[in-house]
């Protein structure tokens, strides 16, 4: 390993890949470069003698870093489809709260690139860093980490202006992809139901697995509701997609073999399920809300 002054030391998880730390090397101690360093970190902005160790590396040239894995300039970013959960909290955060990068960095006591580089590339801050950003934000440690989970989504705020859109059929069909989770709605003998079971997309139907005597197996021969939906609550925004169709069994062999083998999962909820049924889409529509433009 050889770095000059002014290059960045990037501390990766080992496990997972995601940046933990990073920080500007600001001593050398050998004239050719080696270790160890002495680093500023963008976190704390403390300068610690450092031996980097295997899940570390360096990055020539400061802050200019590859677009693939670098953090974008001191600016106000808006959310990457890089960045993890925790930056998707963050960066909502900061945005209902009406601040810019460099003040919720300032509160923080955090340099704005590492903020940055925190909101828009998956990352794993240190305790101290997520408190510090949790009080510059009015949160809550729990609420950065996504601790909140097993809550029934839809906690967080409404966006001060959402727009709600109607969602055409491919772009419905995109959204329920290839397979997922959703929920069958169907009329039982104790009345109406819900049930959520693992799907698949297969031609022009909704396919799903269940046993012969389970509630959901009510469906065949009856016209039901199928629903998929996905809820952002870092960001208040979400989509769902209806499907309205008449369930059958799927009686032939070929066609079962067809499913067991195409199947991307076997049903979560584990057991002996060997009853495929497929909801016809005779009706599919969809909504999207987003924050408006």
């Amino acid at each position: 390993m050889h770095a000059h002054l002014g290059d960045r030391l990037i501390v990766e998880s080992p496990s997972t890949g995601v940046v933990r730390r990073d920080g500007e090397i600001v001593g050398l101690h050998h004239e050719d470069g080696t270790p160890p360093y002495d680093v500023r970190w963008s976190d704390t902005g403390d300068v610690t003698l450092i031996f980097p160790g295997p899940d570390a590396h360096i990055h020539q040239g400061g802050l200019e870093e590859p677009a693939s894995s670098g953090p974008p300039p001191a600016g106000d970013t808006g959310v990457s489809p890089q960045s993890g959960d925790i930056g998707r909290r963050v960066a909502a955060a900061r945005r209902r709260q009406g601040l810019s990068l460099q003040e919720t960095a300032r509160r923080a006591r955090i340099s704005p690139e590492y903020l940055a580089y925190l909101e828009t590339r998956a990352s794993d801050p240190s305790l101290g860093t997520l408190l510090r950003v949790a009080d510059a934000l009015g949160t809550t440690l729990l609420g950065l980490q996504g601790g909140d989970q097993e809550r029934p989504p839809g906690q967080g705020k409404a966006l001060h202006h959402p727009h709600l859109r109607d969602l055409g059929e491919q772009e419905c069909r995109a959204l329920l992809s290839t397979h997922g989770v959703g929920r069958v709605s169907l009329t039982t003998p104790r009345g109406p139901a819900v049930f959520p079971v693992n799907y698949e997309v297969v031609d022009d139907a909704i396919a799903f697995r269940t046993a012969p005597g389970a509630s959901p197996a009510a469906a065949v021969g009856n016209e039901v509701a199928f629903e998929a939906d996905h809820v952002d609550d870092a960001l208040s925004q979400g989509w769902s997609v209806l499907v309205v169709g008449r369930a059958r069994a799927v009686t032939d062999p070929d066609a079962i073999a067809a499913l067991e083998e195409q199947a991307h999962s076997k049903p979560w909820a584990g057991g002996r399920r060997t009853l495929w049924v497929a909801i016809g889409i005779d009706r599919l529509t969809g909504r999207r809300i987003t924050a408006d433009a």
